[in-house]
């Protein structure tokens, strides 16, 4: 890419080949180095320093409303006036109210009373790979994303949800393909791809249009009949709005939990000296996690909408503009991340967009911390001398929740789990 020449939709298009999904930091780097920048005549301007990006997260005229862009056609914008949304797309006061109304069932309380139900997660799940409660001595192979990363958040927010046992296989399904509705299309969209988010989208909505009525007959200790008790001044979620959050705790508790568990280990087993450090102490698994997240981030990008003539590094956007936030070039950017193509677990880390920033920071942040911090010490713990795979090493097809498909690392012994207190 020529230096004096802006990156073009063509550059961005780039993002989707498999094999820059399996590395995207040189792209976003030269992206991060040439932004801002705008293609589509300025209806897309694209930004990957950090300053900018922070800035642009906190400012109250960048609109989460996505109708609100020129690039939304008419005849959508139409169809999707008045269609229910979660608050993720949604500015103040809606967005203030239906977080508020979250908020009051997703208390940090409430989420640290569910570590002894993750490690007792993670630790059925490592006991299942070593081949039974007893672990294992004569070594084997993980596959990390389908063994251990995909399992243990499912159950997890299915849990919460109140969703039975025996429809988390169907939870997942409707996880991955609903995780493709949330990253931006650079071309033409795949007609059979959209069938098939917008078939899910139906299944979920009429699974959990039940299931909501059942809690409302008979409530159960769960976060959907805390939803549906959530109140505010009186005000309450509504069936449609229960649904659109059940969506996005779905997607944002479920896929990007998966990826950044796998992406950590991924970055351990790539720096055998990193995962040296944490194996001898593993206390430091969750400043792994902090690491891993300004790194590699589970969620690369998102976008945000120019109004009242907001600009930003005197870029003149123009009202309906989308603004692309390159969240994961923001993390090594060397204007505040010394030595950031460098995986550390040691360092500082906490100051990274991984969750956002602003009114719209991830509200499930908390969750998503503890339980790649329980999966990451268990490892540390309890797999003896774990090495990586690279041949068996494939990544999903979404650039955007961005993860392994799959990843099998070889071991020695998965130890049993009382030797977590040896």
């Amino acid at each position: 890419m020529a230096q004096q020449t802006p990156p073009g939709l063509a550059d961005l298009a780039r993002l989707a080949d498999p094999a820059v999904i399996a590395d995207p930091y040189p792209l976003l780097a030269a992206f991060r180095e040439a932004s801002p920048f705008s293609v589509l005549d300025g209806a897309l301007v694209v930004f990957g320093r950090y300053e900018d990006c922070s800035a642009i997260l906190r400012d109250p005229r960048a609109s989460s409303e996505r109708e609100r862009s020129r690039l939304v056609p008419p005849e959508l914008r139409e169809r999707d006036h008045g269609r229910t949304r979660s608050f993720l797309s949604l500015d103040p006061p809606d967005h203030t109210r239906l977080r508020r109304l979250v908020a009051t069932a997703f208390t940090p309380r409430v989420v640290a009373t569910l570590a002894p139900r993750i490690g007792q997660i993670t630790g059925e799940l490592l006991s299942a790979a070593a081949g039974g409660d007893a672990g294992g001595d004569v070594g084997g192979e993980l596959e990390l994303v389908g063994e251990l990363a995909y399992p243990l958040p499912v159950r997890i927010i299915s849990g919460l949800l109140g969703v039975p046992e025996q429809d988390h296989a169907r939870f997942a399904g409707w996880s991955a393909k609903l995780a493709h509705s949330v990253q931006p299309s650079f071309g033409v969209i795949d007609p059979s791809e959209l069938a098939e988010i917008e078939r899910a989208s139906d299944e979920f909505a009429e699974y959990f249009t039940e299931l909501i009525a059942a809690r409302r007959q008979a409530p159960g200790d769960d976060l959907l009949t805390k939803l549906i008790r959530a109140e505010d001044a009186g005000d309450r979620l509504t069936t449609a709005e229960l649904i659109a959050t059940c969506v996005l705790l779905l997607v944002a508790g479920h896929e990007t939990t998966v990826g950044l568990i796998s992406n950590a280990m991924l970055a351990l087993l790539r720096n055998p000296g990193q995962l040296a450090a944490l194996v001898a102490n593993p206390d430091l698994a969750a400043a792994a996690v902090e690491e891993t997240l300004r790194y590699d981030p589970p969620v690369q990008m998102t976008g945000r909408v120019a109004t009242q003539g907001m600009a930003v590094s005197a870029v003149p956007s123009g009202d309906g503009a989308v603004l692309l936030l390159l969240l994961a070039a923001t993390g090594r950017d060397p204007a505040v991340v010394a030595d950031p193509d460098v995986f550390d677990i040691e360092r500082d880390a906490r100051e990274h967009l991984a969750f956002a920033a602003g009114p719209h920071f991830c509200l499930g942040a908390p969750l998503a911390r503890l339980e790649a911090t329980i999966a990451l010490r268990a490892i540390a713990e309890r797999v003896v001398n774990p090495r990586l795979d690279e041949a068996e090493l494939a990544y999903k097809a979404n650039f955007n929740l961005r993860g392994p498909a799959r990843m099998v690392i070889g071991f020695d012994e998965i130890s049993p789990e009382q030797a977590k207190c040896a």
